[in-house]
């Protein structure tokens, strides 16, 4: 039994084979890749599996609430693909986005989505506060992920415009959840949000603390949001 399979029927997942397939596949691209560039500090076998992968999965449970079939997914600063190519792969009835600013990261998760196969994946190359401003992206999204992006101030402004009114976003945060999620009050409201929960997250028996803020969106965003050039993050609201 892998230990992807063992730690992940924790958050409700049942990995068919095909899916451990891909998940193993996934691991040598990245590993492969990450000699070129930086995708990753952790390369380590164990550690991806569960620092990377089983960290992505922990928000299945609120997918698995929402139920999956043709809803969309938008993965706000992708990166190496957590959490959003790891969840492509645990539901493979989501349709998932992965927006990444970096071109080289960007090529990689479309290396990956064509090599597994993913079919339910695009790999898009943009910038968040540009991309949600496009008609077909803006409140187009069920779900709106983000993992070690920005703070929550800034990560609302990236995130919550993509998101449709009844949709949500979920944060995967660490140690400061808490203070980071109630200094941004004021900006998740302005921007249509309201907090519904802070999920404590474990993985496997690792000591790390982590996670999952999720927001609901309860009202269009303003059109003024985001703001370009660099604002959310450098002038936060």
């Amino acid at each position: 039994m892998s230990i992807l399979y063992q730690h992940a029927r924790a958050f409700g997942l049942d990995l068919t084979p095909v899916q451990l397939t891909q998940f193993e596949n996934y691991y040598h691209l990245l590993v492969a890749w990450n000699e070129k560039f930086n995708l990753t500090t952790l390369t380590d076998y164990t550690a991806v599996q569960l620092k990377h992968f089983l960290d992505s999965l922990s928000a299945a449970p609120l997918l698995l609430a929402g139920q999956t079939d043709g809803k969309k997914l938008m993965d706000v600063g992708a990166g190496a693909g957590f959490p959003g190519m790891a969840l492509a792969i645990a539901f493979p009835a989501l349709r998932v986005t992965l927006l990444e600013a970096t071109g080289k990261k960007a090529r990689f998760l479309d290396t990956v989505a064509r090599e597994l196969p993913l079919e339910n994946v695009t790999a898009a190359h943009g910038r968040a506060e540009e991309f949600a401003r496009l008609p077909q992206e803006r409140a187009a999204y069920d779900y709106v992920t983000a993992r070690a992006v920005a703070e929550m101030r800034t990560l609302a402004e990236y995130t919550l415009p993509f998101a449709r009114v009844g949709g949500c976003v979920i944060a995967y945060k660490a140690v400061d959840a808490e203070r980071e999620t109630a200094d941004a009050q004021r900006a998740i409201e302005t921007l249509g949000g309201r907090v519904r929960e802070i999920v404590r997250v474990k993985l496997a028996d690792l000591d790390d603390v982590r996670h999952l803020v999720v927001i609901d969106k309860i009202a269009p965003t303003p059109k003024v949001y985001p703001r370009a050039g660099g604002a959310p993050k450098n002038h936060p609201l």
